[in-house]
């Protein structure tokens, strides 16, 4: 099979340094996926080379060149990666392997699958060596393992399996989906870390749903995230349609179509209905700003669209422990939010994500029933609940927006009463609103006194009291109730007096309206 890397490569420099590289006496090839991607036409941002031998040396000596980042995989494999950033900003990988076995044959069959086990020597491109005919079950839509043990030697395959094949749209193979099963008990003796990495690249593709529904029936789910387990069969009455875990999945389910509606356009979405049309009529207008919302991160190899994903997946995890059965036969589920928080916490630190992400993730499943709360008493949400919104989730609020809307349509399917659907949308909207177009007049509004004015002016004195003095003069700015300096000292000196009769600053103006 003939074929060009012209355009392959991020930058065409890249592609001359490491053909360069390549001598007679070590050989570098080209392999993996970015073959499979350039057969199907697709862009790649991970390029993978097998050198014949010392691949760290390579890695290093391209990196310097090329003035980039270099660290090392893996030692003991000789494995090392080089990172590269285009004018956007996207970042793009090298990794640079010691071949496994003395012939590239060898290294190819010891792959995961046939469609990822072709080659293309530098050093005679134009031709693609493909020794398991990876390319006729890449015609075909077929995933196969390489070999029949091709699982045991690395079960994080397992997860690679199922990403792929919703990522391609491919068939596993009966044969590989048997070895995969028989496979799934082998994941614990691998690490955290690459097991965690396939799977937040699951959730950042396509037919997430659908993964984590299959992920389910082969058994991976219950070694991977065990505490989900005990979601099955826990029953919900009204408004909810479905018991929990099957109201998970459709979660996920909805927060994929009205992502793919609100940040990338209608053209995204497989047919219309009228739920979804009414989401895009309230917030289509916020696109943009959703887009650049999205495209920022809070880890350099996890998007925020993987942690939303995430979060959808263990929201309602908490219910099993609130689950309480009324005497009228009703389910209720107090306080599965903080429930589900605390758990949240452990699995995330459990999959070794940042400071940062568990603190977002725990964040949004404590805080998840707020915009469905905000819903239920009004299609008007006040400036001063906005503050607090804001206040407590941040940037966060605006990902809770999208997983409020998934969760509500998850419970009532497609029997929601339009009003409830409506309410639910006004006020994601003016929440949105309010985030984009109105921060500095909702949300922070600039500061009207300093903590040196109120001490210059009262006598005050650092600590505790000086903050809630001045976090309730700027609530009140956020709610519209002052809005000059002469107020806002009238506002601290009300409160010192109220606080002086023993009723303090707690509790002054906290009632949402």
């Amino acid at each position: 099979m003939l074929i060009t890397l012209e355009g392959l490569f991020p930058d065409p420099a890249v592609h001359q340094l490491v053909r360069r590289q390549a001598r007679h006496n070590q050989r570098i090839y080209l392999v993996g996926g970015c073959i499979r991607d350039l057969l199907l036409g697709h862009s790649s941002r991970d390029f993978d080379f097998v050198v014949g031998g010392d691949a760290i040396q390579v890695a290093r000596q391209i990196a310097r060149e090329l003035d980039a980042a270099f660290y090392i995989l893996d030692d003991e494999r000789n494995t090392g990666r080089v990172i590269l950033q285009n004018s956007t900003g996207q970042r793009y990988y090298l990794d640079f392997a010691r071949m496994r076995g003395f012939q590239i044959e060898q290294d190819l069959k010891s792959r995961d699958f046939t469609v990822n086990a072709m080659a293309i020597d530098l050093m005679e491109e134009g031709r693609i060596l493909d020794p398991l005919n990876g390319s006729l079950d890449l015609r075909k839509k077929i995933l196969r393992a390489c070999s029949e043990h091709s699982f045991e030697q690395d079960a994080v395959r397992v997860l690679r399996a199922i990403r792929l094949s919703m990522q391609l749209e491919f068939q596993i193979e009966k044969q590989t989906i048997q070895r995969l099963r028989s496979a799934v008990g082998l994941l614990p003796e691998f690490s955290i870390e690459r097991q965690r990495d396939e799977f937040f690249k699951m959730l950042d593709g396509r037919q997430i749903h659908t993964a984590i529904d299959l992920m389910d029936r082969l058994g991976v789910l219950e070694v991977l995230i065990p505490e989900l387990n005990q979601t099955r069969g826990v029953q919900q009455t009204a408004p909810h349609t479905l018991p929990v875990w099957e109201h998970t999945l459709e979660t996920l389910r909805w927060l994929e179509e009205l992502y793919q509606l609100l940040v990338y356009g209608p053209e995204f979405i497989n047919g219309e209905n009228l739920l979804v049309g009414m989401a895009s009529l309230a917030l289509g207008r916020y696109r943009a700003e959703l887009q650049t919302h999205f495209s920022t991160s809070i880890h350099a190899e996890r998007s925020l669209r993987g942690l939303l994903f995430f979060t959808g997946l263990l929201h309602d995890i908490g219910k099993p422990l609130a689950q309480e059965v009324q005497d009228d036969g009703r389910i209720r589920f107090l306080n599965h939010d903080r429930y589900g928080a605390e758990m949240v916490e452990k699995i995330a630190r459990r999959f070794a994500l940042s400071n940062p992400e568990v603190e977002r993730i725990t964040l949004l499943v404590r805080e998840h029933m707020r915009v469905h709360h905000l819903a239920s008493t009004s299609n008007q949400v006040s400036r001063r609940s906005i503050y607090r919104y804001f206040r407590e989730l941040g940037e966060s609020g605006v990902d809770l927006c999208l997983l409020s809307l998934a969760d509500t349509l998850a419970t009532y399917g497609i029997t929601i009463p339009p009003a409830r659907w409506e309410r639910e949308l006004v006020i994601c909207r003016q929440l949105l609103e309010s985030w984009f177009e109105k921060r500095a007049e909702t949300i922070a509004p600039p500061r009207l006194v300093s903590g040196d004015d109120l001490m210059n002016r009262f006598g005050l004195k650092p600590g505790p009291q000086l903050g809630r003095l001045l976090e309730n003069v700027r609530e009140a700015q956020a709610a519209g109730q002052i809005h000059t300096v002469d107020e806002a000292f009238n506002l601290v000196e009300s409160l010192l007096s109220d606080y002086s009769m023993g009723e303090g600053t707690e509790n002054h103006g906290t009632k949402d309206g």
